[in-house]
């Protein structure tokens, strides 16, 4: 059978790199489904009663398998999603100090929580696996996404069942070879290629005791739904609009290269990516030129030849969705400081997409409110900290924001006003696996990373034991 993307029975993966199909898979029916859910249950019992340090050694080694076949993965990752191939070993990189730091901090993060003596008593509070967490991974970053969740569930003694996006399956594919190899027991750890109506319907079963969602807010509403009445956690880290705020006294040259990178880094497509950014007024101009200067110099074309730091968007209509976000900007008064032209492989139709740096903006224009997910930025002129604080809380979003300034203590003062997940100084487009990563508003809830990420993934029991007289 021949399947088009919008097939019941299949779906396609058009590669954005050339229009290819490069992979094309039948979709499980609900009788599957039901099977990989009973699966879960069955291996469950068990694979909680594995000591935790031999959890940790098969989850360490399936992330090893996944190193030693980087090469592999890699190429994969840019095929399916488009970015760079000189990038994508760098996301296998950042993979592996999340689950070893996940890895590492277990043992302390899953250790019993002891009160005061009481004499008479012993007492303590343990955590328990949830059960089967059911972890829906997007394409944009699709190995570091869906780690954060996987790793941190199987080493507190969670069996995962992962639906990948239909964009980067193979990803879920190469997960499955690695615990695999690695010995994980059957069941313990299954990927599924589902339907979005049985998606849903698994969210919804009663077999599943977390589900770990990674994805716009329109579809994080479609999973709150679907939880209906029932009454389990859901993490949800939804959508992004992350500001950035050059103060008067930041080092300029570092903040341009930094941010235009942040801007610009997997061609936009990044939860965290800098969307906009708000320059004291003091340092607007030389920002603007620098900004402006360096962005030039990116290289868009074959995300699979080494020179390219810039490659397609992950589909031809995300890339036409970002072409009209600037056409209204403009429309609306906004100035567009970049030649399209100037980027030979920028093609109208296509899903390769030039920069594009904005300027003459406000806060009427959805391209400085609304989520772009693409390689385009606004930049707007502030008088102080005071307006800048303003603008950065008028968002619906708060996931990061970042501060460029010499001041720790004004940062400080400032992250503690803005009404985000995370507050970067000097840096940005970073999760840094010792903290918590969440958001507030509609950028959803939940934490995962650090040792609060194994918080949602297990559930306290209390052991109140009083000594035999």
């Amino acid at each position: 059978m021949t399947a088009n993307p919008s097939s019941p029975d299949h779906f396609r993966v058009i590669s954005p790199v050339d229009g290819s199909v490069l992979f094309e898979q039948a979709y499980q029916d609900s009788a599957a489904l039901s099977a990989v859910l009973d699966a879960s249950r069955q291996a469950q019992r068990a694979w909680r009663a594995t000591p935790l340090a031999q959890r940790i050694a098969l989850v360490q080694a399936a992330m090893q398998w996944l190193q030693d076949h980087g090469a592999q993965v890699a190429e994969s990752v840019t095929r399916q999603m488009g970015r760079p191939i000189s990038q994508s070993p760098g996301e296998l990189r950042g993979m592996k100090e999340r689950a070893d730091h996940m890895c590492a901090i277990a043992p302390q993060a899953l250790a019993d929580l002891v009160p005061a003596p009481k004499a008479g008593f012993n007492r303590f509070l343990r955590r328990e696996p949830v059960g089967t967490v059911l972890v829906l991974a997007p394409w944009n970053y699709p190995l570091l996404t869906a780690v954060n969740s996987i790793v941190p569930a199987l080493v507190a003694g969670n069996c995962v069942i992962l639906k990948h996006s239909a964009q980067t399956p193979q990803i879920a594919d190469f997960f499955a070879r690695a615990f695999q190899a690695a010995g994980l027991p059957a069941g313990v750890f299954q990927a599924i290629y589902a339907r979005h109506e049985d998606t849903l319907a698994l969210v919804a079963a009663p077999q599943v005791d977390f589900v770990a969602f990674t994805g716009s807010v329109a579809a994080g509403r479609s999973v709150q739904r679907a939880l209906g009445d029932r009454f389990i956690h859901a993490g949800l880290e939804l959508g992004g609009k992350d500001p950035a705020y050059v103060r008067a006294d930041a080092d300029v040259a570092f903040a341009v290269e930094n941010l235009v990178d942040g801007s610009f880094f997997n061609s936009g497509q990044s939860c965290c990516g800098i969307e906009r950014i708000y320059v004291h007024r003091s340092l607007y101009a030389r920002f603007v030129d620098d900004f402006v200067a360096l962005t030039r110099q990116y290289r868009l074309g074959d995300p699979l030849q080494a020179d390219t730091n810039l490659g397609p968007m992950v589909r031809a209509d995300a890339a036409a969705f970002v072409r009209a976000q600037i056409a209204e900007a403009v429309g609306q008064g906004a100035r567009a400081l970049i030649d399209p032209s100037a980027f030979a492989a920028s093609r109208e139709g296509t899903a390769y997409l030039a920069p594009q740096v904005l300027v003459d903006v406000d806060h009427r224009m959805r391209v400085m409110t609304e989520e772009t997910f693409g390689p385009v930025v606004g930049i707007m002129a502030v008088d102080d900290d005071d307006e800048a604080l303003r603008l950065m809380n008028d968002s619906p979003y708060g996931l990061t924001a970042s501060l460029w300034t010499r001041d720790l203590e004004r940062a400080t003062a400032l992250g503690d006003q803005i009404e985000t997940g995370t507050v970067f100084m000097n840096r940005c487009d970073y999760l840094d696996p010792a903290l918590a990563w969440t958001g507030v508003k509609d950028t959803g809830r939940g934490i995962s990373l650090s040792e609060l990420g194994f918080a949602q993934l297990t559930r306290i029991k209390s052991f109140h034991l009083r000594h035999p007289a």
